[in-house]
């Protein structure tokens, strides 16, 4: 197991995630380490070193208030569902 500090660049192998160790825990035989880029610890296990290029420095709270402003409610999904004309899609002519 590689030596885990704070400010370490690590990947998380299965969603791609890389950031910068903010923390590092022991519980229930497991290592967990917290990343700045998304504020969530992860299982050591999972965790390989990154490299410095694939690092955005982006913090959470940034990324969360950039994507606030794209994000829809469900009733406005549902009102665009029901404005939707399908005839723009409906095969014209005969087959």
């Amino acid at each position: 197991m590689m030596s885990l500090q704070k400010g370490d660049l690590l990947k998380y192998i299965p969603t791609s995630t890389v950031g910068k160790v903010t923390d590092v825990q022991e519980r229930d035989g497991k290592v967990w380490v917290r990343l700045d880029f998304t504020d969530l610890y992860y299982d050591s296990e999972y965790l390989i070193a990154a490299d410095p290029s694939e690092y955005i420095e982006v913090s959470y709270k940034e990324r969360k208030t950039v994507y606030e402003g794209s994000m829809k409610s469900i009733e406005d999904v549902k009102r665009e569902a029901e404005e939707v004309d399908v005839s723009e899609f409906m095969p014209s002519g005969g087959g």
